[in-house]
């Protein structure tokens, strides 16, 4: 049994999910959100009768801190931590990534995130590509689905894949968006990614951003097209040098025209921007695009 638990994400419902997965070995946690969400998802976790010492794995799409925040606190615990390869010297070391962290958010780190600590080498579990992972009766793959971050892992679990950010947001079964924070961004691999995500044959997709999709084929459809779009809108901008300060109001202007567009409205465009601010994709995308003009 899946359970999928919002961690109201500044109080905003739909934003970030966690996901609990009861096994015959006790109970498996995807993503844990941010640190600032712990209490949420310990509501939600003991709201299904189990309680945070019971969950011995957890699996991480990636280390972006909207998605895990708080592994640290169930390493703590006694938790294995199943991450890329890339991923797991900065959660051993966050140094680096509060540092970048700290230079975009500033003074609201502490609100949006909360604690991050370190975590031992030895509570983690690198995660290759293809391998596979027995708990109780539930079977784990990891597929190394970069695009959106090289250290991103789309998790396979039967007819069912846990997307983490390569399967976009969808909030609501609303219009699909793409999450293009920097630095690594990557339209060619993220379509592969995609491709691949496609060639499992999935039943459902499990978003972290927010919740279950049946449609696959649609969304992922949907998803290439809004990836190409925003990054072929960004494209002269970054050609010509325009800051970020200058170019964020007009993305985030046609963004929410987009998304009123497809009738989102006022709240479901807070949900969106709260899930995926429109702001990290144009960092994200024009550094993308300066990339491949130095190659």
């Amino acid at each position: 049994m899946i359970h999928i638990i919002d961690l109201h994400f500044q109080g905003v419902k739909n934003a970030i999910a966690a996901f609990l997965v009861e096994t015959t070995a006790g109970p498996v946690l995807i993503e844990t959100g941010p640190h600032s969400t712990f209490t949420p998802l310990k509501k939600g976790i003991e709201s299904k009768g189990f309680s945070l010492s019971d969950i011995k794995h957890v699996f991480l799409s990636h280390i972006h801190f909207d998605h895990a925040g708080a592994a640290w606190a169930f390493a703590e615990l006694g938790a294995k931590i199943y991450v890329h390869p890339s991923g797991a010297p900065h959660l051993h070391d966050p140094s680096r990534l509060l540092s970048s962290a700290k230079r975009i958010y500033q003074d609201k780190m502490d609100i949006l995130w909360g604690a991050i600590k370190p975590i031992d080498l030895e509570q983690m579990q690198i995660t290759e590509h293809g391998s596979n992972f027995q708990i109780g009766d539930q079977s784990f793959t990891a597929w190394h689905t970069p695009g959106h971050a090289i250290h991103h892992i789309a998790w396979q679990m039967g007819d069912v894949v846990f997307t983490g950010d390569v399967g976009g947001v969808s909030i609501e079964k609303g219009v699909v968006i793409p999450p293009c924070p920097p630095p690594d961004i990557n339209i060619e691999d993220w379509i592969e990614s995609i491709r691949l995500l496609r060639a499992l044959k999935p039943g459902a997709l499990y978003l972290t951003h927010f919740g279950k999709v049946e449609n696959i084929s649609q969304h992922l459809d949907a998803l290439e097209k809004c990836l190409w779009d925003w990054a072929n809108w960004m494209r002269p901008y970054a050609e010509s040098d325009a800051s970020i300060a200058e170019v964020s109001p007009k993305f985030q202007q046609y963004v929410g025209k987009q998304l009123m567009n497809y009738g989102i409205g006022e709240e479901g465009i807070r949900q969106y921007e709260t899930a995926n601010p429109s702001w990290m994709s144009v960092a994200g995308l024009i550094r993308y695009w300066k990339k491949k003009a130095k190659v």
